[in-house]
């Protein structure tokens, strides 16, 4: 099958690209590796659960339901359960390769002439003494069990971590009868006093979620961390603690919380893989792109959480403005951006880069971390195992990898690479990798069939 552009991931940022070129005549596919358009800020309860009230679990309904009604009016061809693992360039333009369904077995190949890449982000983990047990998962997955499958973790839960995202993960389980006993954040308030005048216009928001905490009864703990997390089989509670200015644990300031679950978080992480596999560039972690959402490679634009973790809102101007440029580049007419999606994006990026200022992961953070603590969960590699690496050269990643397997597994480091680097203290750096997700040998075989095999003087006479 053949389209002048296909659209990777159909979270905010695929779903206003894919809008906005379709609207001036491009044929547009929009892929996406979820059951229904959306992604995961706007993800959605299946019709079988039969939610009476979807609305209560979204804080921007009224932009999904455009976005809802836009898609099914438009021209777009949508393909979900598509799980695109490579994306080729050709001589007139690109193949994307895709596993169907949820087996992830079946292959199929989707050409187009230009490519946007919107695949979002993903979660920062971070280990502890405990994190392995059942019961504690990552903020997003909390929040994803709730606005997937109406499902809470837990009847007791605390919240934990740092940013924005810990406000919102809150007051959904707490409305969702979930009892909250702490929101933990461990940036402390003073720092975030110190960067008021750049976060200003993200203040009514936070004050609606801080009304609802109120009104939920949840404590909020600034300058506190999560030291280690208790239970045999499962998460019984947790120990946190109060930080000082240094981001080190102050003595004598711990205290113990009942729960059965903690939803943990330390901010979001691009995914680069498809854009590295292609040879676009990165300004450190993130797609470099132009003022037209352009990326070095030509043919390919990216757009949202894959060029700068932001939010929603700035992802549907990004990919407003790269929708537009790529039906300009198709027709051969001139650029025309909306004043106001530019306007928005300008804002939003300078609000976004206050939110890295503001938000971080304590800076020691890695002293809590034991030496029997599990960082690499795939192949079981502890911290000490790591240490050790460092102590015989390894001097980042890599080489932390080669010596002790960490980064290996299912997930190739995505999930433990960040702590793999503060444990080896060295900077992340991409990882380029050939695929972005497993593949089955026999996809990779009939890709690129080999030549039949020599026959026998028996098998040609």
């Amino acid at each position: 099958m053949g389209t002048d552009l296909v659209v990777i991931g159909a979270g905010p940022a695929g779903l206003a690209a894919s809008l906005a070129a379709a609207a001036r005549g491009v044929r547009v596919t929009l892929v996406d590796a979820g059951t229904e358009p959306g992604g995961q800020f706007y993800r959605q309860p299946s019709a079988g659960l039969r939610a009476r009230h979807p609305e209560a679990l979204h804080h921007r309904w009224r932009t999904w339901t455009r976005l809802r009604d836009g898609l099914a009016a438009s021209t777009v061809r949508v393909l979900t359960d598509h799980h695109v693992w490579c994306v080729e360039s050709t001589s007139d333009g690109f193949v994307v390769h895709a596993l169907l369904g949820p087996e992830q077995e079946q292959p199929v190949a989707v050409h187009a002439t230009t490519l946007l890449l919107a695949t979002g982000g993903y979660e920062t983990v971070l280990p502890f003494p405990g994190w392995t047990l059942p019961g504690v998962v990552t903020a997003g997955g909390a929040q994803a069990l709730l606005k997937g499958a109406l499902v809470v973790p837990g009847g007791t839960a605390v919240v934990a971590g740092t940013g924005p995202l810990l406000l919102p993960v809150a007051t959904g389980l707490a409305a969702a009868g979930v009892l909250v006993a702490t929101v933990v954040e461990s940036t402390g308030l003073g720092h975030l006093t110190r960067h008021g005048t750049s976060l200003a216009g993200m203040l009514p928001e936070a004050a609606r979620y801080a009304a609802r905490l109120l009104r939920h009864r949840v404590p909020f703990l600034a300058g506190h961390t999560v030291v280690r997390a208790h239970g045999d089989d499962r998460l019984t509670g947790v120990t946190v603690a109060a930080l000082d200015a240094h981001g080190r644990v102050r003595s004598r300031t711990e205290r113990h919380l009942p729960c059965d679950t903690l939803a943990v978080s330390h901010g979001m992480l691009p995914h680069t893989d498809l854009a590295e596999t292609l040879g676009c560039r990165l300004d450190g972690l993130t797609v470099a792109v132009d003022d037209q959402q352009r990326t070095d490679v030509p043919g390919v634009w990216a757009a949202g959480e894959t060029t700068g973790i932001g939010g929603a809102p700035l992802a549907l101007a990004e990919g407003h403005v790269a929708g537009r440029s790529v039906a300009a580049h198709l027709h051969g007419t001139p650029f025309d951006p909306a004043p106001a999606a530019l306007a928005s994006r300008a804002r939003l990026r300078k609000a976004a880069d206050a939110l890295r200022r503001a938000y971080a992961p304590p800076a020691r953070w890695t002293d809590q971390v034991t030496d029997h603590t599990v960082v690499c969960r795939c192949e079981e590699v502890t911290a000490g195992e790591i240490r050790a690496a460092v102590g015989l050269g390894a001097a980042d990643t890599r080489s932390v990898k080669l010596l002790t397997r960490a980064g290996m597994g299912w997930c190739q480091g995505r999930m433990c690479g960040p702590a793999i680097a503060g444990l080896a203290g060295c900077e992340l750096t991409p990882v380029r990798r050939p695929f972005a997700r497993p593949v089955p040998l026999g996809v990779l075989a009939a890709q690129h069939p080999g030549p039949p095999p020599p026959q026998s003087e028996e098998g040609s006479s």
